[in-house]
This record gives C-alpha cells, structure tokens and sequence, in this order.
C-alpha cells in the first residue's frame, strides 16, 4: 500500500496536482481491524504520517469502519429536521399538494441520497427515518389526527422503507442491463440453473452470515429481484420498468405500511402512482 501511495504521490507532483497530506486520511473496513500499519505522505520534503479516522465522508456519505453507516444515518435525520423546522417556521398554512411539493425538495431528497449504499438493517435505524416522515406529515392540521398510513395515503407518498426497496429494484434493472460502466457497477451474478422458478434475468442469492456482507446491495436485492415477472424485467427503458414495476407492486402493504414485507405477488391489473 505504501509502495502505490508513493506511485500515486509521484505522479500528482509531476502533473503539478500535489496532495494535502494533511488533509488524507487512512481507514480501515472489516470486522477485526489491524492498526499497526502506518503511511506516510510527503509534505515539504518531509515525511507526514497520515491519521487513522473511524469514519470518513465520501461523496457525501458518512463511512464507518464496520460499515454500519448509523452515523451517516444520523446526519441525515438531523439535517431533515432542521429542514423540517424551516417549513413550519415559514409557511403558516399549506394545501396538501404544497407540502408534498416542499417535502419531497427539502426533506426527503436528504433521505434518499445514495441510500443504496447506506440502506438501513438494523430496526432502529429504520424506525428513526421512518419517524421523520411521520413528523412531516403531521405539518398539515387536516392530517394531523390520521393515523401515520391514513396521512400518507391522503399526502400520495409511499413509505420511505418502501422507496428504499423500489430504489434497490431500479438500480438492480440498470445495472443488468447496462445503463451504467460495467468497469465500476457492482457485478450482480445470474443464475446459471435455469430449471429452478424465476425470471430469465434470475440472480444468484448469496449467503453471508455477518452483517457486514448479507446486506450489501448486491445481497440483499438478489432473492426480491427474483421475485418479479419477466413482464416486467425485460423491457426496453428504465421509466418503462418503474410503471410496470409500480404496477405490478400496487397492493403491497410496505407502500403505506414500512412494517409490512414484500411479498413479491403483485395484482398485475391495476396500479397506484406512487412518486
């Protein structure tokens, strides 16, 4: 490691892009972590050892160590309600399509940035988000005394697990079909055994038995993806496959009711627009 960041620190100098060492970080993922490896960057002619961090922000996603991302989480429910509070404080009196408008602009954009990468496992983490909608939603003194799937089924938003799941399907579609570089998409591997049930797009399900792998993306999406009709997977454009995908899901509890499960059987007939 130290061998490439001199190769790397080499080359900035040479195209004139030097680094801050000051200001780079090492970190370390895994369960059992070792400390005792030290790098080094030059600074001034003078060697500086780069500080060891639990957590480091990338791209506007908190990592943690142990990839837990509840810190992430954390910032992300704080900064929504302080948006939160910002429209409370500023608009004295909305009409449903108001708030809706301004929920989804300021508050929940915050909790759905990159939350493929992040998406929350642990129950209290899910609970915490789920809780800032919640909040939101109860801004507006007609709702105010409905129940929490009541008010999202008058505001027309969907529970934010449930956009978790259908944000995982989306990215799922584009990354089989190659809507992204396959050099830096996550590889999701297909299923070779096309006697067992599924779709002709069926992946593999990977078993993992530590918190640290089983929930990564490309885990836990593997057993709901195999879930859905090839009516839906193999269509043509992405916008074709949230229509039929929201159609083929318009029943499922987990819509208005983050509790609930998917259970993968859709009514095919019909369909709820859920945004």
């Amino acid at each position: 490691m130290q061998t490439n960041l001199d190769k790397l620190q080499n080359w900035s100098d040479k195209w004139l892009l030097r680094l801050n060492s000051k200001k780079c970080k090492v970190i370390s993922f895994g369960r059992q972590i070792n400390t005792n490896y030290v790098y080094r960057l030059k600074d001034k002619d003078q060697l500086h050892e780069l500080e060891r961090v639990e957590n480091i922000t990338d791209l506007g996603v908190i990592l943690d160590s142990k990839l837990s991302f509840s810190e992430h989480i954390q910032a992300k429910i704080k900064k929504a309600y302080s948006m939160i509070g910002l429209i409370k404080r500023n608009f004295s009196s909305l009409s449903v399509s108001s708030f809706v408008m301004l929920y989804k602009s300021m508050v929940r954009s915050h909790l759905d940035y990159c939350n493929s990468v992040w998406a929350p496992f642990r129950k209290s983490d899910i609970d915490d988000l789920e809780r800032v909608q919640k909040r939101a939603t109860k801004i507006l003194p007609a709702l105010k005394k409905l129940s929490y799937t009541d008010r999202l089924k008058r505001c027309g938003l969907p529970a934010l697990s449930y956009r978790r799941a259908r944000g995982d399907m989306i990215e799922t579609y584009k990354i089989l079909t190659g809507k992204y570089d396959e050099s830096v998409a996550p590889t999701l591997a297909l299923n070779k055994h096309r006697l067992t049930r599924g779709n002709d797009l069926k992946l593999e399900v990977n078993i993992s038995h530590y918190d640290l792998r089983k929930h990564f993306f490309t885990h836990r999406t593997s057993a709901l993806w195999n879930s859905l009709p090839n009516e839906v997977i193999l269509v043509d454009s992405t916008n074709l496959f949230k229509n039929r995908l929201d159609k083929f899901w318009h029943d499922q509890n987990l819509i208005f009711d983050y509790k609930s499960e998917i259970t993968g059987i859709g009514n095919r007939s019909s369909s709820t627009k859920v945004k």
